[in-house]
């Protein structure tokens, strides 16, 4: 579970909580509750007997887990309680808003009513609240078609933003606290929405009807399975994942690790055409998750792609830390990540110049290595590519929450008693970002509907979390987190080396994406006024991975170009051109460019490094559990 500190344990443990300490007062003996015959009823009560064992159990481990002296739960409640009450404050200390406030939800709630009133009459009747676009949680038709249901749901709507609105309006709140119970206030309303709950859910009773109430036993036996899993803390399974072995049925490119050291394996790629670029490739991931996003499956693999491009391809494979590599820091991943690449890159492939690109937090190590390499007078890396890499961390988006000076001096006492901080604190941070995709949805299809989670690729990866070494962890979130230090000349000082991104002349090529809750797009955008070489930013629909792993054969989404190069951000998407299509053919044709002359393909032990294994080698195999 962890200790006092950091918290981002689960959203949906007072769920399973609840869930597991009432399940004793169901009594499965008498026929008439359950609806079913002597034989059914019988198997029905021998199952219901097990898992009464199993959950008694397991409730015991969640209790002793969840409320030890040394746990520490989804958020530090001291934290919360004080900027709650900060909005309490500001909310009486101007009665008349409020009232006029609570005026204004009376008047709508009476529309309501009177709309529903009209529709139950067979009138016709527009509704007075509409979901916002892509909230899925309503999308069953009994939500529009059914008068009850449509009137739970605009109420829902109705109260909620109500809510939202009267905590974000609150006066007095200084912009971090606002942030913080926006946050949590969204949270709250979240779990409380009806379709969270079998009797306010259309499609659970139907299911119930459907099933003679099977369904929930289960999910209530997948709830038991995802707790069994988390040892006490609620996992939530998203996808089949015995459906996925990676080296099987994903990051299937061939090839072979070429060199290994603590942090990461090199894995050099085999050629598919006859003739590649003389300038080798190589893939900085984010090390926050494994690198195999890029490789899923053959149809979506940009390193599939990029090879099938002719380019000489090799990634970094981060190692899943453990306790003994807590005292790797920041510089470390630099010297012992792109630097030592670069070194075996050339003894593979005799060449010494190389095209780079970083994913994310790769891509914040990647623009450091440069502004490193810069101050060295190092020329090795001839072009870099930023694929959602924020670059002015003024604006983080809803990962803030999560990150200021009180919380980072609990998380630093965590992790210097670990060693590392455990892979799904991160994972459940992301997932609360988009709780009722990533969390509710499956609240509701796991445990309601009583349905097992369907194979996805990407939602594997998603769960195949990652450990974060102690040092390296405190010293990003406190130079590039809250200090800002990326932009900032010689703030960040990586092995005495004073970092100027400004003194980093080679092209760039920025990608951001529209729609990204993680690295929010006005962050990215900064690279372009932030480098001193030639910067080409480009902006892709959809989300953080959604629109990163977009092949050209989906034929879906779109981006955006412009040659100009505004201060705004804003200004340069009003003055940009919408292209059809994948930003991959855009950035093909710009990396072909700085690829040099063709040669003959070269294979993984061509060179003085022999392959160590087949790709895609062991590290990234351990999972963060384990």
């Amino acid at each position: 579970m962890g200790r006092r500190g950091w918290a981002v344990e689960p959203v949906v443990d007072p769920l399973a909580q609840s869930f597991l300490l009432g399940l004793e007062s169901i009594d499965v003996t008498d026929t008439k509750k359950t609806g079913k015959g002597a034989g059914d009823q019988a198997e029905l009560a021998r199952r219901w007997s097990d898992l009464m064992a199993q959950s008694r159990h397991l409730a015991e481990v969640f209790a002793k887990g969840r409320w030890a002296e040394d746990a520490f739960s989804i958020v530090h409640p001291p934290d919360l309680i004080k900027a709650f009450m900060e909005v309490g404050k500001g909310i009486l200390s101007d009665p008349e808003k409020l009232v006029h406030a609570q005026f204004q939800l009376y008047r709508h709630s009476l529309e309501l009513w009177q709309r529903t009133m009209d529709q139950a009459a067979g009138k016709e009747v527009a509704p007075l609240v509409e979901p916002g676009r892509g909230d899925r949680r309503f999308k069953d038709h009994a939500w529009s078609e059914d008068v009850l249901f449509d009137y739970v749901k605009q109420s829902y709507l109705l109260t909620s933003r109500w809510v939202q609105a009267v905590v974000h309006d609150a006066p007095g709140l200084d912009p971090k606290t606002r942030d913080k119970v926006d946050f949590y206030t969204r949270q709250y309303l979240s779990a409380l929405a009806p379709s969270n709950f079998a009797l306010t859910n259309p499609a659970v009773l139907r299911r119930i009807r459907e099933t003679e109430g099977m369904n929930l036993v289960k999910g209530l036996e997948n709830l038991l399975e995802d707790l069994d899993r988390g040892q006490g803390r609620l996992q939530l399974s998203m996808t089949d994942e015995a459906a996925f072995e990676v080296g099987k049925n994903l990051a299937t490119t061939p090839g072979k690790v070429v060199y290994q050291n603590a942090l990461m394996q090199l894995v050099q790629y085999e050629p598919a055409t006859a003739d590649v670029y003389r300038r080798p490739f190589l893939f900085v991931p984010p090390w926050i998750n494994k690198f195999y996003v890029l490789d899923l499956q053959p149809k979506n693999s940009l390193i599939k792609w990029l090879v099938d491009q002719g380019h000489s391809v090799f990634v970094i494979s981060w190692v899943n830390p453990g306790r003994e590599l807590a005292h790797k820091g920041f510089a470390d991943y630099m010297h012992e990540g792109p630097l030592a690449a670069l070194e075996a890159i050339q003894l593979a492939t005799g060449e010494a110049e190389v095209n780079a690109l970083g994913f994310c937090i790769g891509g914040i190590l990647t623009s450091a290595t440069l502004a490193y390499m810069a101050a060295k007078g190092d020329r090795r890396i001839v072009s870099a590519t930023l694929l959602a890499t924020m670059i002015d961390l003024t604006e983080v988006g809803e990962a803030g929450v999560f990150v200021d000076e009180p919380q980072l001096e609990r998380l630093e006492e965590h992790v210097a008693e670990k060693g590392y901080l455990e892979g799904h604190h991160m994972a459940t941070m992301f997932n609360m970002m988009r709780e009722n995709d990533l969390i509710w949805s499956f609240v509701v299809q796991n445990y309601l509907l009583g349905r097992d989670p369907l194979p996805f690729d990407l939602l594997y990866w998603n769960s195949d979390s990652t450990r974060l070494p102690a040092d390296m962890l405190i010293y990003y979130l406190r130079r590039f987190y809250i200090e800002n230090g990326l932009v900032k000349p010689g703030h960040v000082v990586l092995d005495d080396v004073p970092i100027d991104l400004g003194k980093a002349e080679v092209p760039v090529y920025a990608l951001a994406t529209k729609d990204d809750h993680i690295s929010p797009w006005v962050s990215c955008y900064a690279a372009v006024h932030a480098f001193k070489g030639p910067v080409r930013f480009v902006l892709g629909a959809s989300g953080h991975i959604a629109g990163v792993i977009n092949p050209p054969a989906a034929k879906k989404y779109c981006y955006w170009t412009n040659e100009k190069a505004p201060r705004d951000s804003e200004r340069w998407l009003q003055e940009a051109q919408s292209h059809e299509g994948s930003w991959w053919v855009d950035w093909g044709a710009w990396l072909s460019g700085h690829g040099g002359p063709k040669v003959p393909a070269r294979y993984p032990g061509d060179g003085s490094l022999k392959p160590i294994e087949d790709a895609p080698g062991a590290y990234v195999r351990a999972r963060g559990s384990e």
